[in-house]
């Protein structure tokens, strides 16, 4: 039992498969024959037309993987798979033909063409069967591990919904700024006034936050942008604030207050605890097909600074389950002194 263990659910699909056509086959023969015994050569015969159906049908497989056909919509795949059937069966008729002519099996009277025709329409049936079990299989489990993504992003985002003002925007951050806004009445009424817009614009987009997948970039970094001017009101020239932004980028889908949620951590974790403060650095650009984010911020990496937080698991989480494995999110220590968080999502063209 242990051995079958560690043989994958298609090898033993393969070996089972085609061991059940070698067996028809000479169950054919048995029935339909005028000798009681079965020959060598007769017997090899089936052990060919097994070898080369798996070969060929192996060499299929890897064609489809790499080539990414279960990616298409299956409207697409009509004339594909008729083409696969086609050519497969052409390729296992060569592969037998082959085997027979390295066992001297070939009758030597009947020409090439006439030899691929007749095993092409007598042997490809057996591909036509395989083509379709595959393929479908494999639909139906993609539809199935999608049903299951999509799950999965309901329950994250009703337990966002339970946490978004709590992960998203820290309670201090909310008791700071309006203490801010406090002591600013007296003295810059105008910027005040503008503080508790900028509140208001950030406390209400993390309200509907848990009602969106995605946001264009654009409107994460205007929050971005409120939220660090009510920061730099408490910090004032310890916080240094740098943009560098290709307007190309501005359209992309991201998720919600993910962008936020990484600032947030960069203050709390570094500009905060630094003496003389420091820059808050927020890159986007395009590197390959990916729109890559980056938030810098001055600082020392160091165990308060850790991917488990609900925060950033819950901006991993939620980057697997939009963008699967194609999206990529990591925090690292560079250049010294300089924390950076970078976010790399699939680039989705209009």
């Amino acid at each position: 039992m242990k051995i079958f263990n560690r043989i994958s659910n298609y090898w033993l699909c393969q070996i089972g498969g085609w061991g059940l056509v070698g067996f028809s086959l000479l169950f054919y023969v048995v029935i339909f024959r005028d000798s009681e015994r079965l020959t060598f050569d007769e017997i090899l015969k089936m052990i060919i037309y097994v070898t080369s159906g798996i070969i060929s049908t192996h060499l299929l497989r890897e064609y489809i993987r790499r080539s990414g056909w279960m990616l298409l919509p299956i409207e697409k795949m009509g004339t594909r798979l008729i083409a696969a059937i086609i050519c497969t069966s052409i390729l296992y008729s060569l592969v037998v033909m082959v085997f027979y002519y390295i066992f001297r099996l070939s009758d030597r009277e009947t020409s090439f063409l006439s030899k691929l025709l007749m095993n092409f329409l007598n042997l490809g049936i057996f591909i036509i069967p395989w083509v379709l079990i595959y393929y479908f299989y494999h639909y139906i489990e993609k539809s199935r591990r999608q049903q299951l993504d999509t799950l999965k992003l309901e329950a994250l985002v009703k337990e966002l919904e339970l946490k978004t003002i709590k992960s998203h925007i820290n309670p201090h951050f909310i008791f700071n700024a309006l203490n801010s806004i406090r002591a600013l009445i007296d003295e810059n009424p105008g910027r005040a006034r503008n503080a508790i817009t900028e509140l208001s614009t950030i406390l209400r987009s993390s309200m509907q936050a848990e009602k969106l997948e995605t946001v264009p970039f654009e409107k994460e970094l205007n929050i971005v942008r409120d939220y660090l001017a009510l920061e730099h009101i408490r910090f004032e020239d310890r916080l240094q604030v740098e943009y560098e932004v290709d307007e190309d980028t501005l359209d992309q889908p991201v998720p919600p207050m993910m962008l936020q949620t990484l600032v947030e951590n960069a203050i709390k974790h570094g500009i905060g605890k630094e003496v003389r403060g420091g820059v808050i650095k927020i890159v986007s650009d395009f590197k390959g097909d990916f729109h890559e984010l980056i938030v810098q911020n001055s600082g020392i990496l160091n165990g308060q600074v850790n991917e488990e937080g609900f925060g950033l698991s819950s901006t991993k989480n939620r980057l697997k389950l939009l963008f699967g494995d194609k999206s990529n999110f990591e925090i690292k220590q560079v250049n010294g002194n300089i924390v950076e968080a970078k976010v790399l999502i699939p680039v989705i063209t209009n």
